[in-house]
């Protein structure tokens, strides 16, 4: 009888996949190349990113540096929403643009 695998765990490769988007998020960040006049002169740190278990959707924890402007940054950063998931896809490698 096969193991069913709890999917409240998440596995080896969901952890890589994760990791790894975080660090591309983190290089993307560290470069400031944005067209969002909200996000150029701030420090984001990335904190975790989490994919779902098919691996198309990532929820990313971002906290600015001193915690000052959360909401506002928040709100730039899903305005560049999809410049941010186009790099990320190709700075990772992935198939489908999380």
């Amino acid at each position: 009888m096969p193991r069913s695998r709890d999917h409240a765990t998440p596995s080896g490769r969901h952890l890589r996949v994760g990791e790894a988007i975080r660090h591309a998020l983190v290089e993307l960040f560290r470069e400031g190349h944005f067209r969002d006049p909200d996000l150029r002169d701030v420090s984001i740190t990335v904190t975790e990113a989490r994919t779902t278990p098919d691996l198309r959707h990532v929820t990313v924890y971002v906290m600015p540096l001193g915690g000052q402007g959360r909401d506002g940054i928040v709100a730039a950063l899903n305005r560049e929403a999809p410049m941010l998931r186009g790099e990320v896809t190709r700075a990772v490698g992935l198939r489908y643009a999380p």
